[in-house]
């Protein structure tokens, strides 16, 4: 069966059945109209970049021809990461930009990760006005027909694109290693030893790179599936069942710790010394921690992510909000609060300083510079953070209204702390639970937190009983 989700996160799909060249050149039209629009100029710019994935050439110049087929412009960022593609698109004060990536999803599979002008995902109302658009080409002729005024309009002979390449990544490095807050000397002195995981991508080539700016020394970076070849050596999300031979490797080299990152390095996981996996929950609260003894002001997470990060933030005296799960919604609500970092659960850290993206490339400078400044082990800074359990379940609903079982849940528990910002998440002494609806399929998930395991799972269990006798 062919499998295409199409969501305001962006396109993605399987490469050859559901996600093919037609639903490329459709919806990446569809953008260009768009950013037309947006633009208000005859000939904008979009900075197309992609990840190590086999299908990438070949999307990535289906992608650039569609666009430059369109009358627009296209930088060719070849093969980048997630953040680097954000970066590039406010250097070049582009009308946005594209990636081709489909994250954490098996190397099968490929997407469409789409960006505004300011270098950002497009809003729930920006994306949806694409995937119309999209509805509107494939209703319609391109030229002449019903889609025509919204969808595309392709370029005559004399208005066709041009398409110049550009290698962003040391501009990215460079950024990151000049924050006035990360020392490459102090890094230097400890002489880290440090393993790479970058799941045979584009974090196996700008991770080492950025190690190498930042003092590490070459003997010492050791790396592991760093060769982008798109052929990802162990399932590509950095869960601790997948890293169980890179936990391996930092144990055996004796090295003071491990980063692992995603196809696209957004996302960050940590290794300990002593080869033990660190909840990708702790990246962003490790990040806040250091972040917060050089600034203060308010830190933005999603409604899923731990409540570790408010206990830091205590200690700091600063404040945590929460927005609905999503980077575009946790950015949103950034600029809403004027926060100095935000950052996701799943090993994400945004920085507004750099851009409005999570980047993790950000999150490896603030651990090592953390680690240096406080003369201390990975394991012996993970031991300072507060230690909590989360669970993730979800449980099928049939034909049930999944609004209406949120609601009723939401009434059930209106004596405790509830927000429905995102679904419905319940806020208890012992714990938190978070129910959210799945777009895709009749279920709705649902993530428990508690100082143990036991309890979270206790937790998990009790609502989703209660959601079905709703």
């Amino acid at each position: 069966m062919a499998a295409l989700v199409v969501s305001i996160s962006g396109i993605r799909g399987i490469v050859g059945d559901g996600f093919d060249p037609e639903v490329l050149v459709r919806f990446v039209a569809a953008y260009a109209a768009w950013c037309k629009d947006k633009a208000g100029a005859p000939r904008p710019v979009v900075v197309v970049g992609r990840d190590a994935r086999v299908s990438g050439p070949v999307y990535a110049e289906i992608t650039m021809s569609t666009l430059q087929a369109a009358g627009l412009d296209v930088v060719d960022a070849g093969l980048a990461s997630t953040p680097t593609v954000e970066m590039a698109v406010i250097r070049e004060q582009a009308a946005g930009g594209i990636i081709l990536s489909a994250s954490h999803n098996p190397a099968e599979w490929n997407a469409l990760k789409l960006l505004g002008p300011t270098g950002e995902f497009l809003t729930p109302a920006e994306a949806e006005d694409v995937i119309g658009r999209a509805g509107d080409i494939r209703a319609g002729d391109a030229r002449g027909g019903a889609g025509a005024a919204r969808g595309a309009a392709w370029a005559h002979w004399d208005g066709l694109g041009a398409r110049t390449e550009e290698d962003y990544l040391d501009m990215h490095i460079s950024a990151v290693a000049a924050l006035p807050e990360i020392n490459p000397a102090a890094i230097r002195a400890r002489n880290f030893r440090v393993v790479v995981d970058g799941v045979n991508s584009v974090g196996g080539v700008a991770i080492p790179a950025l190690l190498g700016r930042l003092g590490v020394t070459p003997e010492n970076i050791i790396e592991v599936n760093c060769e982008p070849t798109g052929v990802f050596a162990h399932p590509a999300e950095p869960l601790p069942e997948n890293l169980v031979e890179t936990c391996a490797v930092v144990t055996r080299e004796n090295a003071d710790l491990g980063f692992v990152v995603d196809p696209d390095a957004d996302r960050l996981a940590l290794i300990e010394d002593g080869g033990r996996y660190m909840s990708e929950e702790l990246t962003q609260v490790l990040a806040a921690d250091f972040w917060w003894r050089h600034h203060t002001g308010p830190f933005v997470t999603n409604l899923s992510s731990s409540r570790a990060i408010d206990d830091v933030a205590a200690r700091h005296g600063q404040e945590v909000f929460r927005s609905a799960v999503g980077e575009i919604n946790v950015v949103e609500e950034m600029k809403r609060r004027g926060a100095v970092l935000g950052g996701e659960g799943n090993g994400g850290v945004i920085l507004p300083a750099l851009h409005y993206g999570r980047d993790a490339l950000v999150g490896v400078a603030f651990t090592l510079q953390h680690l240096a400044t406080e003369g201390v082990s990975l394991s012996e800074l993970r031991s300072r953070m507060p230690a909590y359990h989360i669970v993730k379940m979800k449980t099928g609903i049939g034909e049930n209204d999944p609004d209406a079982l949120l609601g009723q849940m939401a009434r059930r528990y209106s004596g405790a702390r509830v927000s429905t910002v995102d679904g419905v998440k319940v806020d208890l002494d012992e714990g938190w639970v978070h129910m959210r609806k799945s777009n895709t399929e009749p279920i709705i998930r649902v993530y428990a937190e508690a100082v143990s395991k036991d309890i979270a799972t206790g937790l998990g269990e009790r609502f989703m009983a209660e959601l079905l006798e709703a």
